[in-house]
């Protein structure tokens, strides 16, 4: 995702990326140990015995791969990692780093069983890539000194440490890097029934009384993401102290959504009007993503890479070599009646509707 993409993904509430605000917050909610994490049970297990053999051993633990959306808790994992062995981390991100002394400088000064965590590791430079290498499977790096037949080429040794590579694109790491993690984890989105414990244990650390109703339709609103979940929460909060009796029920959560525009789905203002321009505009579609996006008023990354894969993903919208269509999911949720040939499973409107079968 690009910086513009990710900025937008950020100003949504239902995005996903984190901006200054939820970073703060996230800080100060986050769980301290595996115990206390909630969710994605099968990589907690899997990372409780890696960790525990490693403790059991006296050594550092594996190097460790996290991959998945934003916002499901691979920092959080990272820095429990780190708070298990007893060991400091150091955090850090692949666009960071675009030279290989770069990384040089940042694996010099790594102290014996470090946690080094890298985010967005599949952004990093190629020439920082090929360093790392070396460094995960030997503890070590070859320092150029000079240029041209010249160059000198300086073995530098490393203290064992453990690398935690987080990435949301994990098809865009070269397999030699891959194959050089110990343990790679994938994340999966949250269930309703656990979002609602992320609900929960949140509303407590911020003081907020939630019933059990109110965090059930603040979860079912979250996208399966606990990060947009916790941000819903505060916003809840924030109508509810001002507009009710500061408690989050059920009613409260749905009113103070309702405001902020996100519906019963998790669709906010922009899945709407995509689906809106799909539908009245085109007739359910096919159509073309740059149609589309001007139709909507957005850039065509933005709804490529911001809108659509949520609607893809809940089933209302359809990528085909065509264009986009809707499904009759779609339909359903704006309350519209679809066109005879798209209730019998034919196409109409789009660019056929224009021009004839």
């Amino acid at each position: 995702m690009s910086r513009e993409e990710s900025q937008a993904g950020a100003e949504r509430l239902v995005g996903s990326a984190a901006d200054g605000e939820d970073l703060a917050v996230e800080a100060a909610l986050r769980p301290k140990d595996l115990g206390e994490f909630i969710g994605q049970t099968r990589v907690r297990e899997q990372l409780d015995l890696v960790l525990r053999a490693a403790r059991a051993r006296g050594g550092t633990a594996d190097h460790v791969l996290l991959s998945g959306a934003p916002g499901l808790g691979k920092t959080t994992l990272s820095m429990i990692i780190a708070a298990e062995m007893g060991a400091p981390i150091r955090i850090t991100s692949g666009p960071a780093i675009q030279h290989a002394g770069d990384l040089a400088a940042i694996l010099s000064s790594l102290t014996e069983g470090e946690v080094l965590f890298l985010d967005e590791i599949h952004r990093m430079s190629r020439p920082a890539e090929e360093m790392l290498y070396m460094a995960m499977e030997d503890f070590r790096v070859d320092v150029v000194v000079g240029k041209g037949p010249g160059a000198t080429a300086i073995p530098l040794e490393l203290p064992p440490f453990t690398l935690v590579g987080a990435t949301t694109r994990a098809g865009l790491l070269p397999p030699p890097l891959r194959d050089r993690f110990g343990f790679t984890g994938h994340m999966e989105f949250y269930a309703p029934a656990e979002l609602e414990r992320v609900v929960h244990r949140s509303a407590g650390l911020l003081g907020v009384e939630v019933t059990g109703d109110g965090a059930a339709e603040i979860a079912g609103r979250s996208r399966g993401t606990p990060r947009i979940a916790n941000r819903l929460l505060r916003r809840v909060r924030d109508y509810a102290q001002v507009r009710a009796d500061g408690v989050v029920t059920k009613d409260t959560a749905a009113r103070a959504l309702a405001v902020y525009e996100v519906d019963d789905l998790g669709l906010d203002r922009l899945d709407r009007a995509v689906l809106h321009a799909l539908l009245k505009l085109f007739g359910g579609g096919p159509v073309g993503l740059s149609t589309l996006a001007v139709a909507v008023g957005e850039e065509r990354e933005t709804v490529e890479e911001v809108a659509e894969p949520f609607l893809v993903r809940e089933g209302l919208l359809a990528r085909t070599p065509r264009g986009r269509v809707a499904t009759p999911a779609a339909w359903r949720h704006l309350g519209l009646t679809p066109p005879p040939q798209t209730a019998a499973g034919g196409q109409a409107g789009g660019q056929e509707g224009l021009f004839g079968t």
